[in-house]
């Protein structure tokens, strides 16, 4: 009773001050749940690659001991240049730059300014189309993929690059195209008029108002453009024959042999080939979360 009657008797100000320092603690105490959850959660997420990681330095034999071994004895970090050398990997890096830089290049312009079209210029049935493109999402790539074939394979293109960097410049990622169009659709159209007034056409518009005002959004799709191309496996798999003309994912896949694999050297060329994604998400990921949010998808 005492107690309750003091804490009648405090002032306003008093009241005030616990109120506000029992919601710091509540504040505080939620934080350290989150962030300690979240970091549980990140070792979780990270096992696989320390599995990865390890198996890289580790001898033939230690792949599957029992319990695992996770720093290896002895460390054995030649195996990365063993996982390099077996095989032409240097003339695989090369195929996958082709494969992985051309098609980048074309599908930003095709994609961009596919979807410039449907969010800036208005033309009879836009609407329509824009649903057809969103349509395609729901399409399965297995579909498409024997009528493709026939396709290059008429054309003379089997082992060869083009169906790997042709179709990228006719703007065939819908995802790439929506979220371009949800990006230029929050510009203000204001600035297309400021610019018309000055003497810029349609194109001059494209090019010199909204690219400059698109990165974080550009750059999110060539986050995933280049991803999707530099790990592609199955394109390279049907259209590529001759070893001259594998790209990374097919080397990686030469480890499996019909009576065994070569872990600790797949591993090892396996974050070899992984490092470059790594880099590339590690300096655009302030332009890639950007490009997320300001298109609204969460």
């Amino acid at each position: 009773m005492a107690s309750q009657a003091q804490s009648w008797l405090a002032s306003p100000r008093d009241r005030k001050v616990r109120l506000w320092q029992s919601r710091r603690t509540a504040d505080a105490t939620r934080m350290t749940l989150t962030y300690l959850t979240l970091g549980i959660g990140g070792i979780f997420v990270c096992i696989p690659f320390f599995w990865m990681l390890s198996t890289s330095l580790k001898n033939e034999g230690a792949v599957f001991l029992y319990p695992p071994q996770w720093i290896p004895q002895p460390l054995q970090p030649q195996n990365y240049a063993q996982a390099l050398t077996v095989l032409p990997f240097a003339l695989f890096f090369r195929n996958t730059l082709i494969t992985t830089l051309v098609p980048l290049v074309g599908a930003l312009f095709s994609c961009s300014i596919v979807a410039y079209s449907f969010a800036r210029l208005r033309w009879p049935g836009r609407d329509i189309w824009f649903l057809v493109v969103l349509a395609t999402l729901m399409l399965p790539e297995q579909v498409t993929m024997i009528p493709r074939f026939i396709l290059f394979r008429n054309l003379g293109w089997i082992n060869t690059f083009y169906p790997l960097i042709v179709p990228p410049f006719f703007a065939i990622g819908a995802f790439n195209v929506f979220l371009l169009r949800q990006f230029f659709m929050t510009v203000s159209t204001e600035t297309d008029d400021a610019a018309k007034i000055d003497g810029a056409g349609v194109f001059g518009i494209y090019w010199r108002i909204l690219l400059p005002l698109s990165k974080p959004a550009l750059a999110a799709v060539a986050v995933f453009i280049f991803k999707a191309h530099w790990d592609d496996f199955l394109g390279p798999l049907i259209y590529l024959h001759s070893q001259g003309m594998f790209t990374l994912a097919l080397g990686l896949r030469a480890f499996q042999g019909e009576y065994g694999t070569d872990w600790n050297l797949l591993m090892a060329a396996s974050l070899v080939v992984m490092l470059p994604v790594l880099l590339l998400f590690f300096f655009l990921q302030r332009y890639f979360i950007q490009g997320i949010v300001f298109t609204g998808i969460k």
